[in-house]
């Protein structure tokens, strides 16, 4: 009878156990459906398979070829968000990039070109995806393997999981890189939110600004600001490592804010500096000058994006994916003759190049006129020269100039006129002259400007010579050539280019790099 009872216990517990454990496993199977949801197949049959993701493209290829970086936010269905790319678009943007012979880069592959290792290829694009959104899993990942292809995901960490099925789940996330076809990258903790930053309620990204505190009613301080985001980076990094995954290195700036404003430059240092201690580069989709994946981009410690949307069509894509390719001096001999490579700056956009070449149409009886050269495709050029001549100068009544090292840190512009020729130089966000030589009085000049890592020579009329110290050196010093005319007399008339050439410069390698 002594045993009786405890016999009685362990018959009653195996009961209790052999009625549960079956709803325990529907429970934690339930559980698993929520946190891995079913994925869609792609949508139709494969519209590239033949070309392979990484077979060879058709036409000519330039060596040494930067790498393209393309931004998406999410892959799905019945959106009205512009961010959101459907399925059946996002298969056709791979399809055409397949059959183009693009391949895509992994996260290793992109820093250790960031950091000085050679360029991966001569088409090569850097697939991303900001904010972790769940369609990422569902429709993406299979349209990613369709065309053995791979991205990067940036998580917002605090986000992970939560506002189901809105954001990735961990379990999500950790099949995605067991696939081999993501990486996953940072976009904050909990800062892809926008505050208030003044007592009158004006709201600016909690990342890059210092915040309102309304129940001490002042800002932030510096260091306040300073601690709390540093904080907010180190608590998303290790939401990633503790999960088994590596350390990301490369950020994106929520809503691509970095806040740059001069007002708020000691702030800007601040964010700059952290980031920079914990990430190779930071992705951003807008900048205030060109910062494709490259030297410029580097040296700045941010790499500007091409950002596709709803609206982004297959035609769309490869047009932007080619504006921002990197081309070298060699391959752009006679610019005037490639009307559609220019980007008009100012307020005359009139179409075509007339205003610059004589043609016409012009602002009017006086004004100015400019246009930049592929400012993207030409960020990295150094090792270059640009040999021009100009008519129709009219006393000091006219110019016309060329600005070399443009986008840089150190751009150089070289202006003509009837009697002199002067070199202007850009800092604190205006032009300042620099130098000024006497020319023989015509109304025309050739000039040739060689430009180096370093220094820039100019000869006009094959006698007159300038050398300029560059105040900036390697990818602070990087950039291509942007062309200007101005008018000054309504009686007079406008001055033009007769020809223009680019050519690199002895020691300089494909992509107008010197070498050694």
């Amino acid at each position: 009878m002594t045993h009786s009872a405890p016999r009685r216990a362990l018959l009653g517990l195996l009961a209790v156990a052999m009625v549960c454990v079956p709803f325990y496993g529907a429970w934690r199977y339930d559980e698993f459906q929520r946190a891995v949801a079913a994925q869609e197949a792609p949508p139709g049959p494969g519209r590239a398979a033949a070309a392979g993701a990484g077979g060879p493209a058709s036409g000519r290829r330039t060596e040494g070829t930067a790498p393209v970086v393309l931004a998406y936010h999410d892959i799905g269905r019945d959106s009205r968000s512009r961010y959101t790319v459907t399925p059946e678009a996002f298969d056709a943007h791979l399809a055409a990039l397949a059959a183009a012979g693009y391949r895509t880069l992994s996260s290793e592959e992109f820093t250790a070109y960031l950091r000085g290792g050679p360029a991966p290829g001569p088409r090569s694009v850097f697939l991303t995806f900001d904010d972790g959104a769940h369609g990422l899993w569902v429709h993406a990942d299979r349209i990613l393997a369709r065309y053995r292809m791979r991205a990067a995901a940036f998580l917002i960490t605090r986000a992970v999981g939560s506002h189901r099925p809105y954001y990735l789940s961990w379990k999500e996330i950790g099949r995605m890189a067991r696939s081999g076809r993501w990486d996953f990258e940072n976009h904050t903790h909990d800062l892809h939110r926008r505050e208030a930053v003044d007592a009158a309620g004006r709201t600016s990204s909690a990342l890059a600004s210092r915040l309102w505190l309304p129940g001490e009613e002042r800002r932030e301080t510096a260091e306040e600001y300073r601690l709390r985001i540093e904080a907010d980076l180190d608590r998303s990094i290790g939401d990633i490592t503790r999960r088994g995954l590596p350390r990301p290195r490369l950020f994106a700036y929520p809503f691509s804010e970095t806040n740059g404003h001069v007002s708020a430059l000691a702030t800007n240092r601040m964010l700059r500096a952290a980031l920079a201690e914990r990430f190779v580069a930071a992705l951003t989709n807008s900048s205030g000058r060109p910062l494709p994946a490259g030297r410029r981009a580097a040296a700045a410690g941010e790499v500007q994006r091409v950002e596709v949307t709803a609206g982004t069509g297959v035609r769309e894509l490869l047009a932007g994916v080619r504006r921002w390719t990197s081309v070298s001096p060699a391959d752009c001999p006679a610019p005037l003759t490639q009307v559609r490579s220019w980007r008009r700056d100012g307020r005359w956009r009139a179409p075509g190049l007339g205003v610059f070449t004589g043609a016409g149409p012009y602002p009017g009886p006086t004004g100015y006129a400019a246009a930049s050269y592929l400012p993207t495709g030409t960020a990295d050029w150094t090792g270059y020269g640009v040999d021009f001549r100009v008519s129709g100068l009219r006393e000091s009544e006219n110019s016309a100039g060329v600005i070399v090292r443009h986008g840089s840190l150190d751009p150089l512009e070289v202006s003509l006129s009837f009697s002199y020729v002067r070199l202007r130089e850009h800092r604190g966000g205006r032009w300042h002259e620099i130098g000024r030589r006497t020319l023989t009085d015509a109304s025309a000049h050739r000039v040739r400007i060689t430009v180096e890592d370093g220094r820039t020579l100019v000869a006009v009329d094959g006698r007159t010579q300038i050398r300029q110290a560059a105040r900036a050196t390697g990818g602070d010093a990087t950039g291509g050539i942007a062309v200007s005319v101005r008018n000054g007399d309504p009686d007079g008339g406008w001055p033009r280019f007769t020809s223009l050439t680019v050519r690199p410069s002895a020691g300089a390698g494909a992509d107008g790099a010197r070498r050694g």
